[in-house]
């Protein structure tokens, strides 16, 4: 199935490295033209010295008004894809307010703040224009030392429905993806010890962990015309665990 963004402008946010490089690139590929946006700008200049193309864009999302500011310079989007995200994987009895809000500032606050600016700019140009949240099969299912990591996924989640709800109407449809673990660098951070990997997987029906290249399918499916009708929706990518 060809599925093509040639003229369509898309925002990829957390593109430096993992699952949202995959997905800037993979845009890229089918002919978007992107804007990669990241905090980290060593990740961003390795994606635009391979690809020179694409723009890239660094900002703290933590920072609400520095981050407004510089999505509303970018102009008018067509897609948007909010992937920057933070784990801090810890305890439940040692979990920080600190660390609740370093989380929720960035897996959610941010993705309200970046969706309200594009959402609005699609509004004005009566652009029936498409978002994709990456979320986390973590919202749905508890997991140990995942306490604020789960809750602001699952707050993404309800973020998802209401803007699916309220932006339906200017044909503007918003999903969320839900993938299962992913072993990038981020992920890591919670799965890199082989005996907890290995209890996690053996939860898995299919026995294994998902790809990057598994979870940028099904967001480029999302964000083109062949799910036209699809909208509020959170799609699991994790091999049938939730379904045990």
């Amino acid at each position: 199935m060809e599925i093509s963004f040639k003229g369509k402008r898309i925002l990829v946010t957390g593109a430096g490295q993992g699952v949202g490089r995959g997905i800037a690139i993979e845009l890229w590929r089918a002919g978007a033209n992107i804007v990669a946006l990241s905090k980290t700008r060593i990740h961003l200049e390795t994606l635009q010295s391979e690809y020179p193309s694409i723009d890239i864009v660094d900002v703290d999302l933590a920072d609400w008004e520095k981050t407004r500011a510089v999505v509303e310079s970018l102009g008018h989007f067509d897609a948007l894809v909010n992937n920057a995200a933070i784990a801090i994987c810890e305890p439940f009895l040692s979990c920080s307010p600190g660390d609740f809000d370093k989380t929720f500032d960035v897996n959610v606050k941010a993705v309200l703040n970046i969706s309200q600016v594009v959402a609005r700019k699609m509004v004005e140009n009566k652009t029936h224009g498409t978002i994709v949240n990456i979320s986390s099969q973590a919202s749905k299912a508890a997991l140990k030392d995942h306490a604020i990591y789960s809750s602001s996924k699952a707050a993404l989640d309800a973020l998802t429905r209401a803007m699916a709800l309220e932006l339906g109407p200017h044909g503007i449809r918003v999903n969320a993806v839900n993938p299962t673990v992913i072993m990038t660098a981020m992920a890591k951070v919670g799965w890199a010890d082989p005996n907890k990997a290995a209890e996690m997987k053996s939860k898995i029906p299919l026995g294994r962990f998902g790809e990057v290249s598994e979870v940028v399918n099904a967001v480029v499916f999302l964000l083109s015309d062949r799910s036209s009708m699809i909208n509020g929706v959170e799609l699991p990518i994790d091999g049938g665990f939730l379904a045990t």
